[in-house]
């Protein structure tokens, strides 16, 4: 076979991979990302604690060292995690309290007035979190979020460092063998380049859906 032939479908593979990377920890990690923001405001002083502990945690470590841990430290206590689960439990993790963040800062920009009106009407505090905070929080949270998640595809790469056969990792294997590094690293740097503005064009079309007149935050 030649190297193009060889080249394409061992990174067509790759590509395979590193979707189905982003497709498991993207979601997985907005839902926490969002949770964790909420207990850090609604959380009490113990759920609070909890919430800010995870992500001085998780926001200190980085994302190489946390895949290290998940897929060779848990290995050391007896859990034994596949490459593929322990990147995206890592990547999970780690992007989650940055998300977190976003979430947190989003609910607290919110005029107090309107926590006062929805508890004139009888709302009760999960209603007025969930029915009026939390739906102008993540508006405004969202271009945090998907600058994140543009992070996140970029970030996937280190996978390859625990042995996930995701595009870098392909990329490597076949430069190993070829080594015609210009051809290929300029190849996936075109792939991740068109992951990552397919990401921000999907994310543009989603704030512009979710964008009420009047309300647009100056950027």
């Amino acid at each position: 076979m030649s190297f193009w032939e060889v080249f394409l479908t061992k990174i067509l593979s790759g590509v395979a991979v590193t979707t189905q990377l982003l497709f498991t920890a993207i979601p997985f990690s907005i839902l926490l990302g969002i949770t964790i923001g909420v207990l850090r405001v609604y959380g009490g002083r113990f759920g609070s604690f909890l919430a800010n502990l995870y992500v001085f945690i998780f926001r200190g470590f980085p994302l190489l060292v946390t895949m290290m841990i998940m897929f060779f430290g848990l290995a050391d206590l007896g859990i034994m995690l596949e490459p593929f689960w322990a990147a995206s439990l890592a990547i999970i993790l780690c992007s989650s309290a940055y998300q977190s963040e976003y979430v947190k800062t989003a609910i607290l920009s919110i005029d107090e007035g309107q926590s006062l009106a929805a508890r004139s009407i009888g709302m009760s505090r999960f209603q007025e979190v969930f029915h009026v905070i939390m739906p102008q929080a993540i508006r405004i949270a969202l271009p945090g979020i998907s600058n994140e998640i543009i992070y996140m595809i970029l970030y996937s790469s280190l996978a390859y460092i625990i042995g996930v056969s995701e595009i870098f990792s392909a990329a490597m294997t076949i430069n190993s063998i070829w080594f015609r590094p210009g051809e290929i690293f300029s190849t996936i740097a075109f792939i991740y380049l068109s992951m990552t503005t397919a990401a921000s064009l999907g994310f543009r079309k989603l704030e512009s859906k979710f964008r009420i007149p009047g309300f647009e935050r100056a950027r």
